[in-house]
Order: C-alpha cells, then structure tokens, then sequence
C-alpha cells in the first residue's frame, strides 16, 4: 500500500480528523518548491518560546525544514533581541545565533483577538512549543487540553525550569540556576576553588535537543497511530540526566563527585596540561594510550612502574603522577607537543580561542560557519547545523527575522483575514505590524 495512503486511512481511524491530509498537502507544495530533501517539510511549528532552550530547538527544527512561526511581543519581542552588546546594526548577536529559519508574529497575548490570532494558527498546525511557567497558558485558554479539542493530533512541549508539577513547578528557570541545583556547578571549577559555571548554557542547549528528539518522536509516533502529545521537559530533569556516570557512582556507591578542573573523575590521565605557552588536552584513554604517551613525551619509565600499570593505579595515584606529567610537558610549546603525538593513536589537542576555533583547518572544512543575508545586520555569520546527511540539506537558510516582519503575511495569507481584519487587529493594538 501506498505510505501516504497508509497514514491517512490510519488519521481517519483514529479520528485525527484530517490534519494530515492538511500536513500532506503543504509538504507537496513545498517539495514543488524545491528539489532539496527536507524531511520536517508541510510541518508547521508555533513557537511561543524565548531566550535560548527553547529557540535553539525551534531552530534545529526550522534547519530541517518545519515551517517556524515565533509568536513574540509586540513592541519588545523576546528577551535576547536587547541581550548585548555586540549588536549590529541594532541587532543582538546573540538572538541572531538561534532564530534563523523562522516567521515572527507579533501578537498580544493580554488581547482576546490576540488570542484567538494564536488558537486559529495552532489549529492548522503541527506543534506547539512553549517555555512559560506552568499554568499560565492555561489560564489564557492555550492549554494542551482545550488547543486539542480543536486540533487533537497536536503536538504540544512545554520547556519549564522544574517540571510541571512539585515544589518548585511556580519558579521561573535559567540555565545557570538549574546548573546549581541539578550539581553541574559543584563539580565544575578549579580542585581548590570556587564552583563555576560552564562558559556556554550547556543545560539550557542540551534541554532543546531533548525538546528537540521528543518532538521528532511525537511526529513519528503521530504518524504510525493519529495520536497527538503531551510532552513535558525541564532544565532540572536535563541537568540531573545529564550527571550520567557521576549520579550512578553516587547512587550505587555513595560517592560524591568533587571538583577537578579539568582533569576526569575515573580517568588518567585526561586533561588540560600547561605547556611553555599554552595548553594541551590528552585523553590517554586505556592502557595501551598510556604506554604510548609516555613512550613519545620520553618518561617510559612511567609506564613501567607497577603504581601506573592500570587506570585504576593511576587514578589512585594521580597526585604522584600528574605533577610528573605536567612538570615534563610544560618544556615544549603546544605546537611543538602536537608534532610529538601526531600518529599517536589517543585524542590529543589544543585548547583554542574564538579566533583559533574558526581559523582551524577542521573547523572549515566541516563548513561549519554559515553566511546569511539579513536586512539589517548585513551578512550573518552563525554556527550552522552540526550534523551533516547524505540526502538531506540544512544549508538551505533564511535570516532571523525582523520583530512582526511577517505579521501580516502571516495573517493573510495563512489565515484568511482580510487586509481591513488586520488594520484593525493592529488599531485594537492586538497585534504590531512592523
């Protein structure tokens, strides 16, 4: 049987009353549009999240070809178009790094018309994501519960701080709190020092590929039953996730993980070393690596002594090691270092600027840097997607937008309000126009 045959007789058993054939019909028109395979084509997406978790998983979505529709506040628009400097030519680098490939409505959600403006997009739509303190959209008639009456195989995420329900669920969340009391913070800074935060929002980025993997899964699994979803995730439940093997040696052996710079908890040697002019990451990883490293850096007598035979000696011995291991690579410069290991066999390498990162010879041929004509800012230059396809672009991009730049369009063109609907939504100041 034919697939798409297939899926539309399975929405029609289960009642998803015929949004798939709405999804079918804008995925063809687009496949008209271009010969490149994108495989979120005909989804449509209404984002009302801000800052950065829930943006960056909109985006990663909008790469690979959803159609995003960011639902901001007249007037302001998210948080970080202000969040600077560096702005160019207005615009706030940092809201220009996670909002390309999207539409920006600008509608008032303290206006019933604004309102029903968000209720007549969502019904024709495939996702909802949404980052506001449990309870509040519900209490503005955008709740899971009465948005699926109309449209019952939506797909609705919430990004919260702790979870929807529990002690915490009214606190408003950021990364660098939910880094603090998920335990990321106490084991990041120096072996004597202070906690310190991570130098990007890891919890809140790694909460959007969560957000992000679970909406893909929502899709796949609308698809096989008709089935909409409720999903719920949150920067605490990420960040304690995240402890992976810290957590599971706390919660098997009591073990509490300590700060170590950048040196591993179970692993030596693996960390940053001092060189005469900078410094070089080694991962001698097992044995074998650990033999070898001390072959090239001329220290074979290390490996030899029964006290580093195993990585389980030379954990328990790293206050002996190290110092020996430092004091020898802190002679040569990184550079000089890097020729040493060339060949080595164990992941090795610098720790680089802003400036080094971008001017690595990986870095461009991973074509990682992506240039985009924005109307203002000029040529945007972002990290582009991270993971390459064989059949699937994601190089195919559009600028992040101007705050209500396709308000109008928007409204017209995909709703059905007239052109004298929209003066007027825009005179009851119910939406902005640009």
């Amino acid at each position: 049987m034919n697939m798409n045959l297939a899926h539309a007789k399975c929405m029609r058993v289960v009642g998803f009353r015929g949004n798939f054939t709405s999804w079918l019909a804008r995925r063809q028109k687009l496949r008209c549009l271009s010969s490149v395979s994108s495989p979120l084509a005909g989804i449509r997406v209404v984002d009302l999240t801000r800052v950065l978790a829930g943006p960056f998983c909109s985006m990663l979505l909008g790469d690979l070809g959803a159609e995003v529709i960011k639902i901001e506040r007249p007037g302001v628009g998210d948080e970080t178009r202000h969040w600077g400097p560096p702005f160019i030519n207005g615009e706030s680098c940092y809201f220009l790094s996670v909002n390309r490939n999207k539409k920006s409505l600008a509608v008032n959600l303290k206006h019933p018309k604004g309102i029903e403006v968000v209720k007549k997009l969502v019904a024709s739509s495939d996702v909802l994501l949404e980052n506001y303190i449990p309870g509040k959209l519900e209490e503005l008639g955008l709740g899971y519960d009465s948005l699926r009456e109309t449209n019952p195989g939506l797909i609705y995420c919430s990004i919260t701080g702790y979870g929807q329900t529990g002690p915490y669920s009214e606190r408003g969340g950021y990364d660098l709190i939910a880094a603090g009391l998920g335990g990321l913070m106490n084991i990041t800074g120096p072996q004597e020092g202070d906690p310190c935060k991570v130098g990007v929002a890891m919890t809140d980025l790694s909460t959007g590929l969560y957000a992000k993997g679970a909406i893909l899964a929502a899709l796949l699994h609308r698809m096989q039953t008709g089935e909409g979803q409720r999903i719920d995730t949150n920067l605490l439940s990420t960040q304690v996730s995240l402890l992976t093997h810290l957590a599971t040696n706390y919660l098997m052996d009591g073990r509490e993980a300590k700060r170590r710079g950048t040196q591993h908890e179970s692993i030596v040697p693996y960390q940053a070393f001092k060189t005469a002019d900078g410094y070089l990451i080694i991962g001698a990883g097992n044995d074998r690596a650990f033999q070898t490293l001390c072959k090239r850096i001329c220290l074979s007598e290390l490996a030899e002594d029964p006290q580093y035979k195993t990585n389980a000696q030379r954990v328990l011995n790293r206050d002996v090691l190290l110092p020996v291991l430092s004091k020898r690579l802190s002679e040569k410069k990184t550079s000089d270092w890097m020729e040493v290991l060339e060949g080595c066999g164990f992941p090795y390498g610098p720790i680089n600027t802003m400036g080094q990162v971008f001017d690595d010879p990986q870095v461009k041929h991973n074509d990682l840097v992506q240039e985009i004509d924005h109307p203002t800012a000029g040529t945007m230059r972002v990290p582009g997607h991270a993971v390459q396809y064989s059949t699937i672009s994601t190089k195919e991009n559009f600028p992040s937008p101007l705050l209500g730049q396709h308000t109008a369009d928007i409204l017209t063109n995909l709703l059905g309000y007239t052109k004298s609907q929209v003066e007027e939504l825009h005179r009851d100041k119910a939406i902005a126009l640009p």
